[in-house]
């Protein structure tokens, strides 16, 4: 009978499918789609598909709940964190409407955190403490050339007694001893007191002047009050010898384009309390940091525009999870902004070249390896398309002792219509290592998504060929990159674009979801301003549709590194993989956090028993999920487990 009734549903499935063909013969295009887009859905929907190709679900907030999320990362809860901060939204900085969410992919609750300040355009990195550390974001908004109507620049400020600081608040004046014309700060400023000089006998030589930077613009609007040439400033307010020690200089102030500026300030966000907790400030203000996990356990911070809108110049800083305080490192190195840099087995940084934005073409460009006790720096050659690594993608293949590193598709420098096709493989172990292509993509890609499974092979999802989504250049597709066979599978095809701001994260069910996207236009002729984009997707990928998965259970929460600990699991057996996963923090085609622990393992009954590697440079201190891979690549739920 089950026969039967299988033979009469593909009958009158092929007569469905016949008649709407036919339809469409007779109506036109209308019915043409409308048939096509109903045996599409009935495609993708198949068992048979899902389980070859895997499946997209569209997630939509309720209204009060959506945002527009920059941010995102996986918390030891299980829960997501979802940050907006205004969301490149002015009117929202304006009113200081700062959104965070926290999502539970499980139980679909959404809830309100309040967002002590502008976290967008931060960074971020996962703590051994299982905090996440938030540090920068927006002090002001830039203006674009023509929406300027003050002219103004940068006031650079000299204090040349020895004895004091001296401190200038806001609204403080700036007059020019050449051009007379005024120019008001818009921030408090600190000039610090100069320095002493001594020569080896200790007599006195000469001060060295303290100095400090504030933005300055003009008391009214025009270009009449721009000023073509450097000028000595006299400081309004300053009598005596402050007036005398006291002086400002600058170039240019003019109505030209105004970047982004950043903030100093850092908080850890406490996943079981669900807050936010101010910690001490950086030494720098950062726009589009990048913060990257050291051998000491430290956080170095990088690169990032600064209070005044200009690319910090090198000046990079760690945070000690111990004291919640930053220092300077002994070396300088200047990178362009959010730049792609993940911590080897060796303690040293290997930056891919790989960024998202902001910075000289000719500056901190080059891939290699760093150094950051000595600065040195040693470039790794034979990166093709290396004028289009902005946007680009960085991903540490698994399993992450293999040290192989993608470097996938990217663009030219700003908003350049450049884009790579492009992928780029490099094997740190390799007796000199250099990069090789790897299998192309189908277009020039910009903000590909990537994110380690737990099989072993990687998702590359979404981006744009043009910049931002320009000229309705979304790509819809899909791929599986097999490190061990080194090429792609093609995959279901998401359901939404995305482009710039955007996304994606393993969650510890095996599934991987994806936010944002900021298109700039939102039609093929950029003729309509961009839509956000406020949906998650969610990828189901085809090992989950293979039937009964393994199972994991019991076990230590805590495992030290070269420990091992005892699981139970139905399906001891057919165990193949034990992989642990450092939960992702995402944004701006960065995440320098995911990787992919190989861990040796046996089996006796239904016990497995693993152990964690003893490098902390591969396995550095914090919380990860453990899978277990049948010998089908189905991998199970994920198991937190936190290395001391």
């Amino acid at each position: 009978m089950r026969d039967q009734a299988g033979r009469r549903r593909v009958r009158r499935l092929a007569i469905g499918t016949a008649v709407v063909f036919a339809l469409a013969g007779m109506n036109g295009p209308w019915v043409y789609r409308f048939g096509t887009a109903r045996y599409h859905q009935y495609k993708i929907n198949r068992p048979e598909y899902k389980a070859e190709n895997g499946h997209w679900d569209i997630i939509e907030f309720p209204p009060q709940y959506r945002q527009d999320t920059i941010h995102a990362a996986l918390l030891h809860t299980g829960k997501v964190l979802l940050v907006a901060g205004s969301g490149n939204n002015q009117d929202n900085f304006d009113e200081k409407k700062f959104d965070t969410r926290i999502w539970d992919p499980v139980k679909g609750t959404i809830k309100k955190i309040p967002t002590p300040n502008d976290l967008f355009c931060t960074g971020h990195t996962q703590l051994a403490n299982g905090n996440l550390l938030i540090a920068g974001g927006t002090k002001r908004y830039e203006k674009l050339k023509g929406d300027v109507k003050k002219a103004g620049g940068v006031m650079i400020l000299y204090n040349e007694n020895p004895d004091k600081p001296i401190t200038l608040p806001a609204g403080t004046g700036f007059t020019g001893r050449k051009n007379g014309r005024t120019f008001v700060s818009q921030d408090p400023v600190l000039v610090p007191r100069a320095t002493k000089v001594f020569d080896k006998a200790g007599k006195w030589l000469r001060n060295n002047p303290g100095y400090g930077r504030v933005y300055v613009e003009a008391q009214k609007e025009g270009a009449a009050y721009e000023t073509g040439t450097q000028d000595n400033y006299r400081i309004r307010g300053l009598t005596g010898a402050d007036a005398r020690n006291t002086y400002g200089i600058a170039q240019k102030l003019a109505l030209d384009k105004k970047d982004f500026e950043g903030i100093k300030d850092a908080y850890e966000f406490d996943p079981v309390a669900e807050r936010y907790i101010k910690v001490d400030p950086m030494n720098e203000a950062r726009w589009y940091p990048t913060l990257t996990t050291l051998s000491d356990g430290k956080i170095l911070s990088v690169s990032g525009l600064d209070d005044i809108g200009q690319l910090v110049p090198g000046k990079n800083e760690v945070f000690d999870p111990r004291t919640k305080k930053w220092t300077y490192t002994k070396t300088v190195r200047q990178f362009p902004t959010y730049p792609a840099l993940f911590l080897m087995q060796n303690g040293k940084i290997f930056y891919s070249g790989s960024n998202a934005g902001y910075g000289p073409d000719d500056v901190g460009r080059d891939p290699g390896i760093w150094d950051v006790g000595t600065n040195k720096f040693t470039r790794l050659p034979g990166l093709s398309d290396p004028d289009r690594l902005e946007t680009s993608g960085t991903v540490l293949l698994p399993p992450a002792q293999d040290e192989r590193f993608m470097v996938i598709g990217g663009g030219g420098v700003g908003e350049s219509k450049l884009s790579s096709r492009k992928t780029r493989l490099i094997d740190l172990k390799a007796k000199n290592p250099h990069f090789v292509d790897g299998p192309e993509l189908e277009k020039g890609t910009r903000y590909p998504q990537s994110s380690i499974l737990p099989d072993d092979t990687v998702l590359v999802s979404g981006g744009s060929q043009d910049y931002r989504g320009r000229g309705d250049s979304d790509i819809l597709q899909a791929r599986i990159y097999h490190p061990d066979g080194n090429g792609f599978t093609r995959v279901a095809d998401p359901l939404v674009g995305r482009n710039y701001h955007s996304g994606s994260i393993l969650l510890p069910d095996g599934r991987v979801m994806f936010f944002g996207s900021d298109s700039l236009y939102g039609d093929k002729a950029n003729t309509r301003p961009g839509k956000f984009e406020q949906r998650i997707e969610i990828y189901t990928p085809p090992y989950l549709y293979r039937g009964t998965r393994p199972s994991l259970g019991g076990g230590p929460r805590t495992i030290a590194r070269g420990a091992s600990g005892t699981f139970t699991s139905d399906h001891a057996a057919s165990i193949k993989k034990v992989r642990l996963i450092r939960p992702s923090a995402s944004t701006h085609v960065t995440d320098v956090d995911q990787r992919s622990i190989a861990l040796d393992f046996t089996t006796s009954g239904n016990r497995i028993t693993v152990t964690v590697p003893k490098n902390r440079n591969l396995v550095t201190s914090g919380w990860y999920m453990l899978f277990v891979d049948d010998d089908q690549g189905t991998p199970s739920t994920a198991q937190w487990v936190k290395v001391p």
